[in-house]
């Protein structure tokens, strides 16, 4: 195990042993960098937690699932995840593993379909190019940062956006034809604010495009501040344009877009609430709403991350220490949530949700239970309804179906 474990796995660790007695982004073939999937458990219709059915689909046969775990840990994965999952049952069917990746905690895949990449959250932070038909590993390169804990593929699949946890930077590198990295071309360190309270320093915990593709927006969990930059997609370096803050000590985690693309939903770890915020495409700024619940009823609970439905009609927030996922109806085109109530997650510690493409099917990375859950969604009322039982998979930190 690397030594430099970071607070965040400190907090995903924490407590497992009592719970045993964590341009979709955590979202097709096989040769040499596989191993046989461990054996596990298969999710299929039955058990219901809440809602009615969801409206009929058609089939379309079995789709890739992708799964993040850490290596280093105690009874984690040896590597990314394979599966299959049907879109009409739900049902998950592994098919081995890629080895050679060390901490792939998070995933995201290239607009074209044809490469996955994934962090190593490791002490020397690096990000890694997978090619899907045949899970050969394409090679490494390193972020300049340290715990590269997320990452995301920009719209026109040219460059990849990486954050670092354990030292507040983000990074870009160029993407080839092939889906290879080159060379990094930008570090930016997070150096101002002053870290909010109860925090050593800055932690980049998430960067990604915005709908527009006009900016860049990284969420630092440290400095209490999403920052804009404009990127430049010829030479891939970042400006900043703008920074908006949360109250202090609210520790923001993760940022998700409504459909809309005017406003987005921010998950605060630490103080554990959600705001909405609205989003000026002509500048970048980003402007923060009010605290608002996450519906936990736990004494201690960290919201993860939002997953909002194709048409933007509702939320869905998951909340690890609660472990129940947070049911929103989405209101006034995008600019307010209003709680619906929460559902169980099946699990322990969800720390990542994940929407199948058609918005069918919700999945849930259990960290500490070891599982991945999936419920269908009702369009209608946004109602969660389990997909049988959770399918087995170390460490689940991160699921990505396409």
């Amino acid at each position: 195990m690397d030594s430099g474990w970071s607070r965040r796995r400190f907090v995903g660790a924490l407590g497992a042993a009592a719970g045993a007695s964590v341009l979709s982004g955590c979202g097709d073939g096989g040769t040499a960098g596989s191993t046989p999937a461990r054996p596990s458990g298969s999710t299929s219709a039955g058990a219901t937690a809440s809602a009615s059915a969801p409206a009929a689909k058609e089939p379309s046969g079995p789709r890739p699932l992708y799964l993040g775990t850490y290596t280093s840990m105690e009874g984690g994965g040896e590597g990314i995840g394979v599966a299959a999952y049907d879109p009409v049952s739900g049902r998950i069917t592994g098919s081995g593993t890629i080895t050679g990746v060390p901490d792939p905690s998070y995933l995201a895949v290239h607009p074209d379909g044809r490469t996955l990449y994934a962090v190593q959250e490791r002490e020397r932070g690096a990000v890694t190019a997978v090619r899907t038909s045949d899970r050969e590993v394409l090679g490494s390169r390193a972020t300049g940062g340290a715990h590269t804990c997320q990452l995301s593929v920009h719209p026109g699949g040219r460059w990849l956006l990486s954050a670092d946890y354990g030292s507040g930077t983000v990074a870009v590198h160029p993407i080839d034809a092939s889906g290879a990295l080159g060379e990094r071309t930008a570090l930016v360190t997070h150096s101002r604010p002053a870290p909010g309270p109860g925090q050593e320093g800055p932690h980049a915990h998430q960067i990604l495009t915005t709908p527009d593709g006009g900016h860049v927006l990284a969420v630092d969990l440290g400095t209490d501040t999403v920052y804009s930059y404009r990127l430049d997609q010829r030479a891939g370096t970042l400006t900043e344009v703008a920074r908006a803050h949360t109250r202090p000590g609210a520790g923001p985690r993760h940022l998700t877009f409504h459909p809309g693309g005017r406003y987005a939903y921010l998950a605060c770890e630490v103080d554990d609430t959600v705001s909405v915020c609205s989003y000026d495409p002509s500048s970048g700024r980003l402007t923060i709403g009010r605290p608002q619940s996450t519906g936990a009823k736990a004494d201690t609970n960290y919201p993860a991350q939002f997953a909002v439905t194709p048409d933007g009609a509702y939320a869905f927030l998951a909340n690890r220490g609660d472990d129940t996922i947070a049911r929103y109806a989405v209101e006034a085109d995008g600019a307010r949530l209003r709680l619906l109530g929460t559902v169980p997650s099946g699990g322990t510690f969800p720390r990542q949700l994940a929407l199948s493409p058609d918005g069918g099917l919700l999945f849930t990375a259990n960290q500490r239970s070891g599982t991945v859950g999936v419920f269908h969604v009702d369009g209608r009322d946004g109602g969660l309804r389990r997909a049988g039982e959770p399918f087995a998979s170390p460490v689940a930190v991160c699921a990505l179906p396409l």
